[in-house]
């Protein structure tokens, strides 16, 4: 049944694109992806997909708005060559910060993204480690949210032992901090952190006992690096032994490579849903790949099984 499923990628992540259809057992499908001169962005798809279950791998990462576009557009194409099925695989969602109204007469892009997604013909959405929760609900086809948590997590298990605590950089990460300390065995500690203004923070305090640990600090993402090398700082300064972090999704845009090769982290654990790019490469970061992760839940996704049982 593999036969019915054809996969096909833009241009903002073809190497994590290759290592799905690699566990599915398949070749990529063929279609290319250029824009003209002026930049528009033209696709064409160059095998039949009609009666197939198509599933479009593309990350929403630097370039956002070029990677969007060419999304929407495989999608339209897609729809009009008659494939029985269009999931949007996003392993990584761009405008996710922007899941409501943080001042008056600001808009709630998440929800236009999704808005966008769906119109233009996708009919299931397979997502990674979205930076709010509630942006599931801004769609109104079944959207899968997958985590980035068991490749993650064996890899602390494999590289780290004793005297271990989990960071929270903020309140809004605990939840997720306290589930990896929950299945590690790990204390748990917290950043309280206050941010002026945007892509901005100011580290206060820290809330449980570093002293003298091995501090693993545990974010969904990290763009600029400010929060997160802050905390680094704050946790140096409270007699951490060895400072060490993770996320799902490295941006690293602006400043973050010069904040991060001067911070007191030894090492970022990152995965693969943003593809390295020009400028963010470094002895520092080391990357994980959440290919067979995706390919899996494609498959379960193909056969009807469960998707959540993967992440029990």
């Amino acid at each position: 049944m593999m036969d019915k499923i054809k996969v096909f990628t833009g241009n903002s992540n073809k190497p994590l694109a290759l290592e799905i259809c690699e566990h599915l057992g398949i070749t990529l499908g063929k279609s290319e992806v250029k824009s003209f001169s002026d930049g528009e962005v033209y696709v064409d798809i160059q095998e039949s997909v009609r009666g197939v279950e198509v599933y479009v791998v593309q990350s929403t990462c630097p370039p956002c708005n070029n990677n969007l576009m060419e999304l929407l557009i495989m999608l339209d194409a897609f729809k009009r060559a008659s494939a029985v099925s269009i999931t949007a695989v996003l392993p990584y969602y761009g405008y996710a910060r922007q899941d409501r109204k943080v001042a008056p007469r600001t808009p709630i892009s998440a929800k236009l993204v999704a808005d966008l997604i769906t119109t233009a013909g996708a009919t299931r959405v397979v997502c990674v480690d979205l930076h709010a929760g509630q942006i599931q609900g801004f769609f109104n086809i079944p959207v899968d949210h997958l985590y980035a948590t068991p490749v993650i997590l064996n890899y602390i298990k494999e590289n780290f032992v004793d005297d271990i605590v989990i960071v929270s950089p903020d309140a809004g990460g605990v939840e997720r901090a306290r589930a990896f300390a929950k299945r590690l065995g790990a204390n748990l500690a917290i950043i309280d952190k206050r941010r002026p203004a945007p892509n901005v923070s100011e580290v206060m305090n820290i809330i449980g006992d570093v002293a003298n640990k091995t501090a693993i600090i545990l974010d969904d993402m990290i763009d600029t690096a400010g929060t997160i090398t802050q905390a680094a700082v704050a946790l140096q300064k409270q007699g951490a032994k060895q400072i060490y972090a993770c996320c799902s999704h490295a941006v690293l845009s602006g400043p973050a490579m010069d904040r991060l090769e001067k911070s007191p982290i030894k090492e970022l654990v990152v995965t693969n849903t943003i593809p390295k790019r020009e400028g963010t490469v470094s002895d520092k970061i080391k990357r994980l790949s959440v290919g067979p992760l995706l390919g899996e839940a494609i498959k379960r996704i193909h056969y009807g099984e469960s998707v959540s049982s993967l992440f029990v």
